[in-house]
């Protein structure tokens, strides 16, 4: 393939046939893209492989320009693999269009049933040596992508040389259900957090939620924003600048006595599927092992009342935002979704799941293993990271509260920089 230059970095283009189901290796075929990155100068250095497995699901991985981010520290002692999970970024899409040639939801169901952490792993593992003439790699995991990493130290460890793990140690045997308990509390946490910081932001939201229960509001694009749309705009709150996002975006909400259109369109865009639709369609399913998920933020949902807006709005307390949850009537909102909408239910209704760990071959694990666990994650609930921590043998864990989920990105190498050091005994 050939290679091109930008500042600091050679990068290099990959397309990789795999099969859809790895258990029918002759049937029908899709591409996963990769893009490879070099420090310029080290091109021809016998460099060990680190492959990248992105957060989501349903997120390609990054598209960096030069030497950005954690990519950075990362050139000092690697050839970087960014992976396109499949279905994401610039692999064979799975989106509105292309599963439009399905005549039924069943059949939609079926395919994306195909795109979870098991097939992504399978991947990896086709690519690999097709890369490292055999030889294992590193393995880098950011949030869902640290599911990913698991997922292969359970089913493939003869491929991994170490594991860094950022904010994603799923728990092994936690259902949908137990995820989101856990989660609710967090994020309930984190508006109370938001609104201590920025407590005009507390008659900010009521006024929004106030405009919205009279009469939803029309979404550039299509879709309404109603009052549990307008919530969900706190998917952001677990991030490092969420809160000052969302303050921001409050604080231009109104024209007068109506939504303003910059409001408008800038929660359109942080709501907005369609650049990644598996996320919507596949959230629930990538916990999911041997059950049905049946929507469990939804149901979980009613365990916590105070999430109640019409409640809020009824009397003193504050309209309280969601976060990473995806419910069903997001397919119906959101354009890039609707199609899509029969086949999530049956998604959600699944019943055969494959497990996707395997707690004796973790608790064997021989590679060196390090993990930045986020004390304050929103995302992914510490209390399960610390369990499954203790389950993967030999596995160091980090456990902090300088950085929230997005530490990765935003500490310019130094969280990765502490994983290498503790995987390799400097730390």
């Amino acid at each position: 393939m050939p290679s091109y230059h930008q500042p600091g970095t050679v990068l290099t283009d990959h397309v990789f046939s795999v099969p859809l189901d790895h258990a029918r290796p002759g049937g029908e075929q899709i591409e996963v893209f990769a893009r490879e990155v070099v420090a310029t100068g080290s091109t021809s250095a016998e460099l060990p492989w680190l492959v990248y497995l992105q957060g989501g699901p349903g997120f390609g991985a990054p598209q960096p320009v030069g030497r950005e981010s954690w990519l950075d520290r990362a050139l000092r002692d690697y050839r970087v693999l960014l992976l396109d999970q499949r279905g994401t970024g610039a692999s064979t899409p799975a989106t509105r269009q292309t599963l439009a040639r399905f005549r039924t939801a069943a059949a939609q169901a079926d395919y994306l049933a195909h795109f979870r952490a098991d097939s992504i792993v399978a991947d990896a593992e086709l690519i690999r040596p097709q890369l490292t003439g055999g030889a294992p790699w590193s393995v880098l995991g950011q949030s869902f992508g640290g599911f990913c990493a698991v997922r292969y130290l359970s089913a493939a460890p003869a491929g991994i040389r170490e594991a860094f793990i950022t904010g994603g140690l799923p728990g092994l045997a936690s259902t949908a259900d137990d995820v989101y308990r856990l989660t609710y509390r967090q994020v309930a946490a984190k508006n109370r957090a938001h609104y201590e910081r920025y407590p005009q932001d507390v008659e900010r939201a009521r006024r929004v939620a106030l405009r919205l229960a009279d009469s939803p509001a029309t979404m550039p694009g299509g879709g309404a924003l109603t009052i549990e749309r307008f919530q969900a705009l706190g998917h952001v709150l677990g991030s490092s600048t969420g809160s000052h996002s969302l303050h921001y975006l409050l604080e231009g909400a109104f024209a007068g006595q109506e939504l303003s259109d910059d409001f408008l369109y800038r929660a359109g865009d942080s709501l907005r599927y369609g650049s990644a639709p598996l996320y919507a369609v596949l959230h629930e399913a990538c916990y999911a092992q041997g059950a049905p998920t049946r929507w469990a933020a939804q149901r979980v949902r009613s365990e916590f009342p105070e999430f109640d807006a019409l409640a809020a709005l009824g009397s003193d307390e504050p309209v309280l935002f969601t976060g990473e949850m995806v419910y069903p009537w997001v397919l119906a909102h959101d354009p890039a979704l609707r199609p899509l909408a029969d086949a999530a239910e049956l998604l959600a209704e699944r019943a055969d799941w494959p497990a996707l760990y395997d707690a004796g071959q973790l608790a064997h694990t021989a590679m060196p293993v390090a993990a930045a666990i986020y004390f304050d994650d929103m995302y992914v609930p510490r209390e399960l990271s610390l369990q499954t921590a203790a389950a993967i043998s030999g596995l160091r864990a980090w456990v902090t509260s300088e950085y929230e989920h997005d530490g990765l990105r935003v500490s310019d190498g130094a969280v990765l920089g502490r994983l290498i050091a503790m995987a390799h005994g400097d730390a």
